[in-house]
């Protein structure tokens, strides 16, 4: 096995790993919150989040992907004063944009809350929320640092400690305030989040002193700079170079992610606006809109913890291949991940629609988080091939194709919600899930063709595990239903559905469909 492809699989486990687990103390944080604030202020809660997704891709989210994409090629040339300038610069871009969306977040959170979010309410949390765009920005160009050095170990563990952090911080807090009631306000459940931020960048920063790997480049990078410095050989870095790729890098990066996070916060805007125009009060509609964006969505995409890590590292690793001229790891690499990501969105589709009802009504008590969970269940193989085929296309450094097809989808979505949410309700948003996604793959797919030909089976990978995953679904949901209903509780939903993973995947090894060769 390669080095190359070793740390991409071992980097994916990590990050999986500490996926899962965040995503698990997530769901018990997500049934406290629905439980503690209730539907409708869980709906105000999730208003706050397309504020916050505008200003991270300004101060962030670029600049964490450029300066993951220019560590790796710095690695890869041994210049390690190359890899701490990036980190550097990088990092005094991100904090300066943050400190001024701070200001103006904090500032001007009233027109934003009644003039942009429509919900006059959410204006102290946004300024709550101004507080922690500063540490956001240094915990993720620290992520990027490590992600271009494939290390995905300091990241994983940052994601997991925000997540405990700010859970544990709104529990304890809303037990001292609420004296054992547990009454959590939206501004509560945002205060969690800076906790979580500012304990996430100390551990980060403080990562960079104790790493082994971090202190080797430091100090390799100031044996350079003493020898550029000392004598007359030239040990030139092109540190003003490197800055100068950075942002060039950076903009478009952001650019392209800003609209997109735009076109998600109009999204995310209307749904609740488009309801009240089918009739519904504006109690009804956050309330729809809070069980849709508060509990069904965060179960579909649970599984993508496992696409989202792969399509991380799988980044730097198209790019780190094209540059070598390896194009044939590149079609290998592009096919193995392909295939995984569907297979992985099969086994949850046929998860969630055996006992999506089931979860809805036994994790949340709501019937409506159910069924909105087995109609949104067909969104999973096109959701999570969409980020493993943009990961690809964008580590050819073909970016603007990848932005074209995700803002097309997105302005499809937006004009479905606009035209049929009035009339059909909340069913017409999700058609217009469906729909959108839908083209977003038919997209990447298209340009992966194009540009990689990666060697796929239509039968091996969507044919046969589809059946596979059918059989087994619908053999165990029968069982479930024999069951006496005092047996029919969350845990026997829940070992059920690990029974159908299991025994899916057994099938599918045991008809070739998962081959110990993918993996060597």
């Amino acid at each position: 096995m390669s080095k190359s492809k070793s740390n991409l699989i071992k980097g994916t486990l990590i990050l999986t790993l500490a996926g899962f687990l965040t995503r698990i103390v997530g769901f018990f944080y997500r049934i406290f919150l629905s439980n503690a604030m209730g539907a409708e202020a869980l709906g105000v809660y999730q208003l706050v989040f397309p504020i916050y997704s505008i200003c991270f891709t300004i101060f962030a989210s670029g600049i964490q992907t450029a300066i993951s994409t220019l560590v790796a090629n710095e690695l890869g040339k041994q210049r390690y004063t190359g890899i701490m300038k990036v980190l550097r610069n990088g990092g005094l871009i991100s904090v300066s944009l943050a400190l001024l969306l701070s200001f103006f977040t904090y500032r001007y959170s009233t027109f934003l809350a009644v003039h942009i979010l429509r919900e006059p309410t959410t204006a102290s949390s946004l300024r709550i929320l101004a507080i922690c765009f500063p540490f956001c920005g240094i915990t993720s160009c620290i992520n990027g640092y490590y992600y271009g050095l494939k290390k995905a170990g300091i990241p994983a563990t940052t994601q997991l400690l925000e997540q405990i952090i700010r859970v544990l911080a709104v529990y304890f807090i809303a037990a001292s305030a609420g004296g054992g009631s547990l009454k959590v306000t939206c501004d509560l459940a945002v205060l969690g989040i800076v906790f979580g931020e500012i304990a996430s960048q100390l551990y980060n920063v403080g990562s960079m002193f104790l790493n082994k790997t971090s202190r080797n480049i430091r100090n390799l990078s100031s044996s350079f700079e003493a020898l550029k410095t000392s004598g007359p050989m030239s040990m030139n870095t092109k540190g003003d170079g490197l800055t100068r790729s950075l942002v060039k890098m950076s903009i478009p990066l952001t650019a392209n992610r800003l609209l997109i996070s735009i076109l998600h916060s109009i999204e995310a805007i209307l749904i609740p606006a488009m309801l009240k125009k089918y009739g519904l009060s504006s109690e009804e509609a956050l309330s729809i809109f809070g069980v849709l964006s508060g509990m069904s969505l965060p179960f579909i995409l649970f599984p993508s913890a496992i696409t989202n890590s792969l399509s991380v590292l799988l980044l730097p690793t198209i790019s780190e291949a094209q540059s070598a001229g390896q194009n044939s790891l590149i079609e290998r690499t592009s096919a193995i991940t392909i295939k995984y990501s569907l297979l992985i969105g099969i086994l949850s589709t046929g998860i969630f629609i055996t006992f999506g009802k089931e979860m809805g009504n036994l994790v949340y008590h709501n019937s409506l988080s159910g069924d909105f969970l087995v109609i949104l269940a067909w969104l999973c193989p096109f959701l999570y091939i969409t980020t493993t085929l943009n990961s690809i296309i964008n580590g050819l450094g073909l970016v603007h194709l990848t932005f074209a097809g995700t803002v097309l989808g997105l302005i499809v979505r937006i004009v479905i919600i606009i035209a049929l949410v009035p009339m059909q309700g909340i069913n017409g948003y999700l058609l217009s899930l469906l729909v959108s996604q839908l083209i977003m793959t038919i997209f990447g797919a298209i340009l992966v063709i194009k540009y990689i030909h990666p060697p796929f089976q239509a039968m091996e990978v969507i044919a046969k595990p589809g059946i596979i995953v059918a059989l087994c679904s619908f053999l165990i949901h029968q069982f479930y239903l024999q069951l006496p209903a005092a047996s029919q509780s969350l845990k026997s939903v829940l070992l059920l559905c690990v029974l159908i993973l299991c025994a899916s995947i057994l099938l599918m090894y045991m008809t070739k469909i998962i081959n110990s060769e993918d993996f060597k």
